[in-house]
């Protein structure tokens, strides 16, 4: 299974925003829905074997919100931003009246949520780790082999909170390489990686 945590920072939590500004008003939901459409798109067909959980950290409401989205239930994602983004405003504008994680959409469950212990429950998952340029190079490392669980942040870096909250996992930190790309690319070399090392995985022999 591959998973990620990605954590938005200035999406407006209650979905009120345009889907004709997704880069200012919509506290650029462009990325975060091209990070949607990247981890899960192929040619013609959605990764099954995928999950994306995004934290939705932007006051107000009082409450963040968690979206999941999971890839074997999902369904009605195109390859465009705007429509992915729409998914995503529906689910945050169903969720605000609720108390409660709804589906608002097949494969995509959204509900409230408080950030630190979603954190810490996603870093419970076996070789977790935290993207990053300071970190180890991705290339040969293990974290990588059979799948992977990683935690990344939108184009805004993690806050203090959030870097103490991680450093105190003990969430070893990987790099995709020296210069900061945005996080849809970032997605998209972790699943190139993951696949070249399905590919390279030794096979049962025919019988």
């Amino acid at each position: 299974m591959r998973r990620v945590l990605l954590i938005a920072h200035r999406v407006p939590v209650s979905g009120a925003f345009t889907l004709n500004d997704l880069a200012g008003g919509g506290g650029r939901m462009d990325e975060i829905a091209r990070c949607v459409s990247t981890f899960f798109s192929l040619s013609n067909a959605l990764r099954q074997d995928v999950e994306l959980t995004i934290l939705f950290v932007a006051q107000p409401p009082p409450k963040a919100r968690r979206i999941e989205v999971v890839g074997n239930r999902l369904r009605y994602l195109n390859p465009d931003e705007r429509s992915t983004a729409a998914l995503l405003k529906n689910a945050l504008v169903r969720s605000i009246p609720l108390d409660r994680d709804v589906e608002s959409s097949p494969g995509i469950r959204v509900g409230p949520v408080d950030p630190g212990p979603s954190i810490r429950a996603f870093a419970q998952h076996a070789g977790t780790f935290w993207l990053s340029e300071d970190g180890h190079p991705y290339r040969g490392s293990p974290l990588l082999d059979g799948g992977f669980s990683a935690i990344l942040s939108d184009p805004t870096d993690p806050t203090p909170d959030e870097v103490e909250e991680l450093k105190s996992l003990g969430i070893p930190k990987l790099s995709l390489g020296p210069r900061s790309m945005r996080s849809s690319q970032c997605l998209d070399v972790l699943n190139h990686e993951s696949d070249l090392r399905e590919l390279e995985r030794p096979r049962d022999p025919v019988r």
